[in-house]
């Protein structure tokens, strides 16, 4: 497994990383025996970056890594936790912005800790920008946590380029935590180059926009209420048909390169620079081993322009969130 440096003040960490949220929250129902034998065939393949947030499954996630990692080697794993969002016992999101205060920062990690069973997290970072709360502050409690040793990198996630600007005066930020793939171009515009310029690296999720680019999609597959993608723009009728035309397009680029739709898709996202490190969201075996499968794969420029032309930019039909989610987003106001 190749390394890659998460910007100049990061761990290097594992070429792909693997996302935990599907294991406990969001994509419909998991096996936990599964999820568990996933973890462990990760860390076994040479993924060392584990991400999650301590609202997945209402902190089920956390207790879940935390067991897959009690007979592991801690100093072998860089665990990502974000922090901030807030649900009700039923399960739901609270319609009220995101508890990132100086406050909420030591009172959630001091739960993190316990529910991960470990002393310190590598990377921990709000989940999203609370208008009404300065970054500087939460930085400024983060590095606090940082100074003492319960964490050893703070990230961000889901913020512009001016918030990473005011957020890099406080303390030293390892990576920014967002949304980029084929369908999802938007941080190439101006949080890309503000991030080089500050020495800042990239863990893209969503990679595979959410199954759409993996090769395994149709139309008429049934998705359950609690999945996210049943209320997804891109999920939705016309926009789905023509999300699909586009996968269908990548795909046979990727039967010319004599691989998967979704390795392409995520080999596509490793081709976009060293310092971005895709995050698989894999909760089965069998789709682990196909995303590692991406990094065996080398596209040249003229594989690349064929991938591009099969999925241009703003290509994707429909919005990446609803609407209301959308509006909580700092970084689509970039």
């Amino acid at each position: 497994m190749d390394l890659r440096k998460l910007g100049s003040y990061g761990p290097s960490v594992s070429a792909l990383g693997l996302g935990a949220m599907g294991m406990s929250d969001l994509y419909g129902g998991a096996d936990e025996k599964e999820s568990i034998a996933t973890l462990h065939a990760a860390l076994d393949a040479g993924v060392t970056l584990i991400d999650t947030g301590d609202f997945y499954g209402s902190g089920h996630n956390e207790m879940l890594i935390g067991r897959a990692l009690a007979a592991r080697d801690r100093s072998s794993v860089q665990l990502s936790v974000k922090f901030g969002s807030r649900r009700t016992p039923d399960g739901a999101f609270q319609p009220v912005p995101y508890d990132v205060s100086p406050a909420a920062v030591k009172d959630r990690l001091a739960y993190s800790l316990r529910r991960l069973n470990t002393d310190y997290i590598d990377i921990y970072r709000p989940a999203r920008l609370n208008p009404h709360i300065p970054v500087e502050e939460t930085v400024g409690a983060l590095d606090e946590m940082r100074q003492a040793g319960y964490i050893r990198h703070i990230g961000l996630s889901e913020v512009g380029a001016d918030t990473i600007r005011r957020a890099a005066a406080v303390a030293p930020i390892s990576d920014l935590q967002i949304e980029y793939s084929l369908l999802s171009r938007g941080p190439e515009r101006k949080i890309l180059p503000v991030l080089r310029e500050l020495g800042i690296g990239l863990t893209a999720y969503g990679v595979l926009s959410r199954g759409l680019l993996s090769g395994h999609w149709s139309a008429s597959r049934p998705l359950a209420g609690n999945d996210f993608r049943a209320h997804s723009p891109r999920f939705q009728g016309d926009n789905l048909e023509a999300n699909l035309r586009l996968v269908e397009a990548l795909a046979r680029v990727a039967e010319r390169l004599g691989a998967g739709t979704s390795q392409v898709a995520i080999a596509w996202v490793l081709a976009q620079g060293t310092d971005i490190v895709p995050l698989v969201g894999a909760r089965r075996r069998d789709r682990l081993t196909e995303s590692l499968g991406a990094l065996d794969l080398t596209l040249g420029e003229a594989d690349l322009r064929q991938i591009e032309e099969a999925v241009p930019r703003d290509a994707a039909a429909g919005d990446r969130y609803a609407a209301p989610q959308m509006a909580t987003l700092d970084s689509e106001r970039d």
